[in-house]
């Protein structure tokens, strides 16, 4: 067993730490206060090009994988971002993943090299408030006209809609049969036409820089050349990005815990009550001597299971569990940074009150806990499948 990351990798973390440390905490408390997209923060890592991370260099990517996308999006988490730097930069690594393996040529040559450079912001409509999980339930509905659909239907947790000119948008586009109802789903990648598209955002607990929101479709029309793959199909094609994504998930919930331990670790060092840094209690020290631990335990299980999924080895298993420890792991360590600083954990000044609402998302988000353990609950221990 190697447990080194390579050369390259090194270099990859330290690059992506200097950059994303360019950006001050309070940068990331003025975006949330504001409710504000930070525009400067993604122009900066696509000017570096990290935004084709998974891209393949024919279309302007650097064709890296998931250990690499790993690797920077857990440093941007580490930096202090939290999910408002992370989520801007996460939306360019993997929604574009259907494109890139199920797109036509000319899908390709059109729509990635702008997704490289920055210049097309992506939307990711899925989600609808009836379906929930059960996205073979889905009620947006594309009908085919010639060669264009005609959208109609509501979706919900539409991230980065505000700003986005293209949507990658599932919609059901045969009725849905009980024997296999996840077929008959169609992905498209569309123009987000505003006269189509009402949007409203959505007011949320945290990751208030980065806009979601509930989209109202009335007759969008999409050219049959922007389905993504086979008609019919769509699901399928949005399932080959799930364990990537859980991986890279898993690791921003731990960069996440990282930052909220460092600030916290600081404060107990310098923080003197009763003649002596509180660091020195074990009250204090040891719920963040165990968030160190599980942090580094997380961490660990994040990068088998990308190196499994770069080799093209299963980790269903691995990458749910992975997703389902980080977010536990991440949000613990938020919580003892709140709890180490006291009254001035409740303040915004002191930062780690944004990272412990930020964090708490990976909990519910892309998949929730529940959701990961009836995975392993099922294909790791062989149980009767629960729902």
């Amino acid at each position: 067993m190697d447990f080194a990351l390579t050369p390259a990798q090194e270099q990859i973390r330290s690059q992506v730490a200097a950059l994303a440390g360019r950006f001050a905490p309070e940068y990331w408390l003025g975006k949330d206060d504001r409710h504000e997209y930070p525009h400067e923060f993604v122009r900066a890592f696509a000017d570096a090009g990290w935004l084709g991370l998974m891209v393949p260099e024919a279309y302007g990517g650097a064709g890296l994988g998931v250990t690499e996308a790993a690797l920077v999006l857990h440093e941007i988490c580490a930096s202090g971002a939290g999910t408002s730097g992370a989520s801007p930069i996460h939306f360019y690594v993997f929604p574009p993943a259907p494109l890139i393996k199920f797109g036509s040529e000319a899908m390709k040559r059109a729509y990635l090299p702008g997704i490289c450079s920055g210049a097309i912001v992506m939307a990711f409509g899925v989600t609808e408030a009836n379906a929930g999980t059960d996205t073979s339930r889905i009620e947006t509905r594309a009908e085919r006209r010639g060669d264009v659909w005609v959208v109609n239907g509501h979706k919900v947790w539409t991230t980065n809609a505000q700003h986005a000119t293209k949507i990658l948008l599932l919609a059901r586009t045969a009725p849905r049969q009980a024997e296999r109802p996840l077929k008959g789903l169609t992905l498209f990648f569309a123009d987000l036409d505003r006269r189509a598209v009402t949007v409203r955002e959505i007011q949320k607990l945290g990751r208030a820089a980065v806009d979601s929101n509930e989209l109202f479709i009335a007759n969008l029309e999409i050219p049959d050349a922007d389905v993504v793959g086979t008609a019919g199909e769509g699901f399928y094609h949005l399932i080959e990005a799930l364990n990537p994504e859980r991986i890279v998930i898993a690791m921003e919930a731990v960069g996440i815990g990282r930052a909220a331990l460092a600030r916290a670790t600081a404060y107990a060092k310098e923080r003197v009550v009763f003649d002596r840094p509180i660091g020195k209690n074990q009250a204090i020290a040891h719920p963040l001597a165990h968030a160190l631990a599980t942090l580094d335990a997380a961490e660990l299980l994040c990068l088998k299971a990308a190196w499994l999924c770069d080799r093209g080895l299963p980790c269903g298993r691995e990458a749910n569990a992975a997703k389902l420890l980080a977010a536990e792991a991440g949000f613990e360590a938020c919580d003892a940074a709140v709890q180490t600083l006291g009254g001035f954990g409740y303040a915004k000044e002191f930062h780690v009150e944004r990272l412990w609402r930020e964090v708490r998302l990976y909990k519910i988000a892309p998949v929730s806990q529940q959701m990961a353990l009836n995975y392993l609950a099922e294909h790791a221990l062989g149980l009767p499948k629960s729902y």
